[in-house]
């Protein structure tokens, strides 16, 4: 009954903490994916006199390259002059020709953030008053395009491929030393092996094109190439190429010498192999760790080694896992896994999934920091994708569990010892008939003839009872009900397994949760300050009116926030601009955007106002009139596609 219960009792446990952990981390500073804060101009900011320079501000340090920073004016040509500069902190700036006129600029920007990851935006603001503006930057997505593609399967690729590798190799090394000798493990590891190295010299190349220009033809270039190996991310790929070679001695002695050694010389090389092996796999992770979201921001001097358990910890369960599914399918009839080595993986499975939840935990603690980052950001919803995956391979892995206490390995060496006893009085009773007929040869001139003929006549016999005994073993092992549940439960978390790891994949490549809503929240914040100044300088005695409201039309990217700026926000005609921003902060285009005005106290309304598409996310309208001063309904209409809009709306005081 004890021994009924544990299982189950691990398993709730390990569910508890892979949903519910994740969920009680706390509010903290973690930084990764360096996002723009702030900027002057601010956007959308409409200025009496032209600037000097424009100076954009991130949530982190960010690297910066002659293009990284443009300002193009109204008919696209650009107008900075010279190399972006650090001018203090996290703050960067480029000189602006002097004397520009009048009319809406657009400031586009493209750079790598210290995790490695390249950030792209664009916003506008005007010198005198809005214009028409031929530049179209509709929220441009730095990694996009087919090298974007390419590099995050690239990135796939990779992290399969150290999976396997390890995970493979630490199955045979701790769980089934006799797998060894087995080809299709030998195969399956070394597969791994060759993924990893090709993945990374690929990801080396593309790493150029990939943070800079996005073009194919920049793939080849050997100056991109120059300045990546400069970086840290290249240093990180060329560490990791080193250590693949290291990795491939370890796998040649697994598979080679150490499969040929017995007694005591085994033990020592199982000790050997072990330790080496462990320092490689530490290694290969750190190359990770040491370039991305770990490397900086809140404690990376905790969070690297973290980071290093936690790929540790994946490469062990899946990995193991897909060795496991490898040994069940195709180890020959001579030598099947047992059930020994089954449940001695069991017992790495569960020490693995253990410190994947605790190391996970914490990487969710520094990457979200709020409750309200797991619904409201695209980093949150994947990671809620990605418990609950956990969870469901849990429960299957709970139910493979129960399968191999089922394997019935006593059951076939019991039929393999009843066969052997049947053959041996087979051979008990063949064996008088054969001295007859060798005693009879003999006596002829033929005799020595006879007797080879007889002996090659054994073998050959030999040989196939050999394979007879084989088929029939493999036969009994196969329709055993416990090795055939264990086939499918283990196919099956191998099919989880898969889609976890593009999850997990994407997840690295994805803004943090907590620098999406803070760069958001910084955001809105400046751009309500920039329009209450500019309402202030044109009206003493008034100040313009900002509402920001969110929006959600239920399609695909139909999440926002619409801002209406309204100056003088007073009676009589008024200058109206509308932005769109996505719930990071950036702006974005949608198909339609209608504002709507209701007194309804005097029954006044609603007076339609449809604005002019004046740049990325920003609509304007002049001469909007309002009758009487109280409290107005604004409401504001948006479309995001042929079917999908939604009107929100505030109340507000104007006049």
């Amino acid at each position: 009954m004890t021994q009924t219960i544990a299982p189950r009792v691990r398993m709730f446990v390990l569910l508890f903490l892979a949903v519910a952990g994740a969920l009680l981390a706390g509010a903290a500073p973690a930084s990764a994916h360096a996002a723009l804060t702030g900027s002057d101009p601010a956007q959308g900011v409409v200025v009496d006199k032209a600037p000097t320079q424009v100076t954009l501000t991130f949530s982190e340090t960010v690297s910066m390259n002659d293009d990284s920073l443009r300002v193009l004016d109204p008919k696209g040509a650009r107008v900075d002059d010279g190399k972006p500069s650090n001018t203090s902190g996290t703050s960067y700036a480029v000189p602006l020709h002097s004397g520009l006129p009048d009319g809406t600029y657009t400031v586009t920007y493209q750079v790598v953030s210290a995790d490695s990851h390249p950030v792209a935006g664009a916003f506008t603001f005007s010198i005198g008053s809005p214009s028409k503006t031929s530049v179209s930057v509709s929220d441009q997505t730095a990694g996009g395009g087919i090298v974007g593609w390419l590099y995050g399967f690239g990135r796939y690729v990779s992290y399969a491929g150290f999976i396997v590798m390890v995970g493979g190799g630490a199955f045979v090394l701790a769980c089934w030393q006799r797998g060894t000798g087995v080809r299709a493990l030998q195969r399956l590891v070394v597969s791994g092996w060759l993924a990893m190295t090709a993945a990374t010299l690929f990801l080396l190349l593309l790493r150029g094109s990939y943070t800079r220009s996005g073009k194919v033809g920049d793939i080849f270039d050997l100056e991109l190439l120059g300045q990546v190996l400069q970086t840290k991310t290249g240093a990180a790929l060329v560490s990791r190429l080193l250590l693949l070679a290291a990795a491939a001695l370890f796998i040649a002695v697994l598979f080679g010498a150490y499969d040929k050694r017995e007694g005591e010389e085994k033990r020592d090389l199982t000790f050997g192999l072990a330790i080496g092996g462990t320092v490689v796999a530490a290694g290969l992770a750190a190359s990770w760790a040491m370039a991305e979201h770990a490397s900086t921001g809140l404690q990376p001097g905790i969070a690297m080694p973290v980071d290093v358990l936690h790929l540790l910890a994946v490469a062990g369960w899946l990995g193991g896992l897909a060795a496991l599914l490898v040994a069940l399918f195709r180890a020959p009839a001579d030598r099947p896994v047992e059930a020994g080595a089954v449940h001695r993986f069991s017992q790495v499975a569960f020490g693995s999934v253990v410190a994947l939840v605790a190391t996970g935990v914490y990487q969710s603690w520094r990457q979200l920091g709020s409750w309200s980052a797991f619904t409201e950001t695209r980093y949150g919803r994947l990671l809620l994708v990605k418990i609950g995956l956990v969870a469901l391979l849990v429960g299957i892995a709970w139910i493979s569990r129960r399968w191999t206490s089922r394997l019935a390995d006593t059951a076939v060496a019991a039929a393999r010892a009843g066969e052997t006893e049947e053959t041996e009085e087979d051979v008990r009773e063949e064996a008088p008939e054969k001295e007859r007929v060798t005693a009879a040869a003999g006596t002829g001139d033929g005799g020595a003839k006879a007797a080879s003929g007889d002996s090659k006549r054994a073998t050959q016999l030999a040989r196939q009872q050999a394979a007879v005994d084989a088929t029939r073993e493999k036969r009994l092992r196969d329709g055993d009900p416990g090795r055939s549940g264990l086939r499918r439960s283990v196919l099956a978390e191998a099919v989880v397994a898969v889609v976890l790891l593009a999850v997990t994949t994407a997840l690295t490549s994805t803004e943090p949760g907590r620098t999406e809503l803070e760069a958001a929240a910084k955001k809105t914040s400046a751009s309500s300050s920039a329009g209450s100044s500019s309402a202030g300088a044109s009206d003493g005695t008034s100040s313009a009116l900002t509402l920001d409201m969110s929006f959600d039309t239920g399609g695909t990217d139909g999440k926002g926030i619409v801002s209406v700026d309204l100056d003088p926000a007073g009676v009589g005609a008024n200058e109206m601009h509308v932005y769109v921003t996505r719930p990071n902060g950036r702006a974005f285009d949608v198909p339609e955007v209608k504002v709507a005005f209701t007194l309804e106290s005097k029954s006044i309304g609603p007076l339609p106002v449809s604005p002019d598409h004046i740049a990325t996310g920003h609509w304007a309208a002049k001469g909007v009139q309002i009758p009487m001063a109280g409290e107005w309904k604004i409401a504001v209409t948006v479309r995001t596609s042929d079917i999908d809009q939604v009107t929100v709306s505030k109340n507000a005081q104007i006049g």
